[in-house]
């Protein structure tokens, strides 16, 4: 077995909208388990929200995320940028078209001084995302 890294992203009880959304995008199979199935009571109104959900797709991007559990603060912050990279143009380009829709572009997808295709945008769920489309070498 090899060791990935890979995102883990806080919802403030949105995740499962946002994990269904990024499945939306990348594809694959989407696990989602709930408070409720590990034991959270079902009159605690938060039996339904998400413990732990992982999308894995076909092309081995995985994403984890959760909604944060009661008592817990969520501060979404600047902190963090997804970054998706690589060769394969056509898939990164539906990626980005995916992800930038109702969110924000702050950097257009296109081609930079150093070459390669690259852009920035934040989601609809807040999410900061970089894409760069390297050129064949």
């Amino acid at each position: 077995m090899t060791s990935k890294l890979n995102p883990y992203i806080n919802f403030a009880g949105n995740a499962r909208a946002a994990m269904e959304f990024y499945h939306g995008v990348f594809g694959g199979d989407l696990a989602l388990n709930t408070f409720g199935e590990a034991g959270t009571p079902a009159d605690s109104g938060y039996a339904n929200h998400i413990m732990h959900a992982q999308l894995v797709a076909d092309n081995g991007f995985t994403l984890m995320a959760s909604d944060v559990p009661p008592g817990m603060e969520h501060h979404p912050g600047t902190n963090i940028t997804v970054s998706l990279s690589g060769d394969d143009g056509d898939l990164l380009r539906g990626c980005w078209a995916k992800l930038s829709e109702g969110g924000t572009v702050t950097v257009p997808l296109e081609k930079q001084m150093w070459g390669d295709e690259f852009g920035a945008c934040v989601d609809r769920f807040g999410i900061p995302w970089m894409v760069n489309i390297g050129q064949p070498r």
